[in-house]
């Protein structure tokens, strides 16, 4: 008999829109990947920097966890970004962005994979418990923020879960690449 493969796009359960459910069910495919892709990486790796200045697969991870609080805070919660304090790394802990010739943030280095497993996953409990409530409605609501460079933008709540999704998605990619460049410089020592 033929193994069949299924994939299939089906909502979360818990969300009350049905598209919001499709946007969690990509988010948590997403992570499902990444989670995958990251098996076996050690502190040594989730801290190394292919150059000083450049990220390290930890300070992406971390930086992945606090982007998605950061957006669903302010988008489905109404809360104030720098005020958003459910993970237990802070800002400053991502060292994103690194000023060029800059070594990574000493506060997550020697961190193991367990522990940015951890990060990510309450990010990903803050998130479903933000998004449960939010109706079809919800998806077209505007908010508005204040950059750090002190634009202001105006968005609605269905672009922030989108923007989530691709930020993740971006950084899995370089977190990817990462893992290989690191398995190189490796392999020539």
């Amino acid at each position: 008999m033929t193994q069949v493969m299924q994939r299939i796009l089906e909502p979360a359960e818990g969300m009350r829109s049905k598209l919001v459910g499709l946007f969690l069910w990509q988010l948590d495919d997403q992570s499902r990947r990444l989670t995958e892709d990251t098996r076996g990486a050690t502190p040594e790796e989730l801290a190394w920097q292919p150059a000083p200045g450049m990220n390290t697969i930890g300070m992406l991870l971390a930086h992945v966890a606090l982007v998605e609080a950061g957006w669903i805070g302010t988008s489905a919660l109404g809360l104030e970004w720098v005020k958003i304090d459910v993970l237990p790394v802070k800002w400053p802990d991502s060292g994103i962005p690194l000023a060029p010739g800059d070594d990574p943030p000493a506060s997550i280095r020697g961190k193991d994979l367990s522990f940015f497993d951890d990060v990510l996953s309450r990010a990903r409990a803050f998130t479903r418990k933000a998004l449960a409530a939010l109706t079809d409605a919800d998806i077209d609501r505007h908010f508005r923020r204040v950059r750090r460079d002190g634009t202001e933008l105006e968005a609605t709540v269905g672009w922030a879960i989108y923007h989530v999704l691709e930020h993740e998605a971006g950084h899995y990619g370089q977190i990817n690449l990462l893992r290989h460049q690191y398995r190189v410089a490796k392999e020539k020592r």
